[in-house]
């Protein structure tokens, strides 16, 4: 039987995001530095990211992380899709730690088995652990977050496999009771449209970026099935609302948007990218 290693390597950094320490932390600050922010009126629960390679989204993701700059947290719950192919319908990873070129941060074994209880009591099923793998939408927003707060912090990360609204509402009340009296964030990963030419993806993703703002989890369910509006991490996004909500947070506001045809120049075949954050003003 194979061993697993305590921390998970990266398969990505070098090429999806800077290799080095020192690049990375440089272009990861210069992203969160050129972020400007509306005035936020109170507590930032949790923040909604791209997930595509930083040269792509990186100016994108700045804005939601700029957002909880300099916070000091225990606990930030990462959930993204699952783009591999594993079956499973909640996965996590089977490692003690994920490794970044900025070091590694530890998992959270407690609030995995605390989320892991909720689920089983809810809706029968727990997180799948899974090593080695291979998907990119979490780890993506790592880095950002080692730059952005300031203290290290443990992770609880959730890839979702599953589109059905009741395992994805089930998994936003469980997070909301795992982390309710816990100085955390709740970060979703996702992109929007895929390779639509820009006048089309902008209609696709106004849409969508529509229905994150209205804080209606099933709005997003619907947008995606009419086709009205895409975003790859839709069920990741509900989830992270429907926790955010019970959590006490009340508004969502976008706070940019850019497809990669802004970066390539081209605008034939684009990539949405969106950034918002989710707010309990009372």
């Amino acid at each position: 039987m194979a061993t697993i290693s305590p921390v998970r390597p990266s398969p990505i950094a070098g090429t999806w995001y800077e290799g080095n320490p020192k690049s990375l932390a440089r272009a990861v600050d210069e992203y969160l530095d050129r972020a400007e922010l509306p005035e936020l009126e109170g507590e930032v629960v949790a923040v909604i990211a791209p997930h595509a390679g930083h040269i792509y989204s990186g100016a994108v993701a700045g804005y939601a992380f700029a957002a909880v700059r300099g916070r000091t947290l225990d606990l930030v719950a990462v959930i993204s899709p699952m783009h591999q192919p594993y079956y499973e319908p909640l996965l996590t990873t089977a490692h003690e730690a994920y490794s970044t070129p900025l070091g590694n941060i530890p998992v959270d074994r407690d609030a995995l088995a605390a989320l892991d209880a909720e689920l089983e009591q809810a809706i029968g099923i727990t997180t799948t652990p899974v090593a080695g793998d291979r998907e990119h939408s979490l780890e993506i927003e790592l880095p950002f977050l080692q730059r952005a707060l300031s203290a290290p912090f443990k992770l609880l990360p959730v890839m979702v496999r599953s589109q059905a609204m009741k395992a994805v509402e089930a998994l936003g009340a469980a997070l909301a009771k795992t982390l309710k009296g816990r100085n955390s964030l709740l970060v979703a990963s996702t992109d929007l449209s895929h390779f639509y030419d820009q006048e089309t993806a902008r209609l696709l993703d106004s849409e969508m970026l529509r229905c994150f703002e209205s804080f209606d989890p099933r709005a997003i369910f619907e947008a995606e099935a009419s086709g009205r509006g895409q975003a790859c991490g839709y069920a990741a996004v509900a989830a992270v609302l429907w926790a955010a909500q019970a959590l006490g947070a009340d508004t969502v506001r976008v706070l940019r948007y850019a497809t990669s045809g802004d970066v390539t120049g081209d605008y034939g075949s684009v990539v949405g990218y969106g950034a918002a954050v989710v707010i309990r003003t009372k």
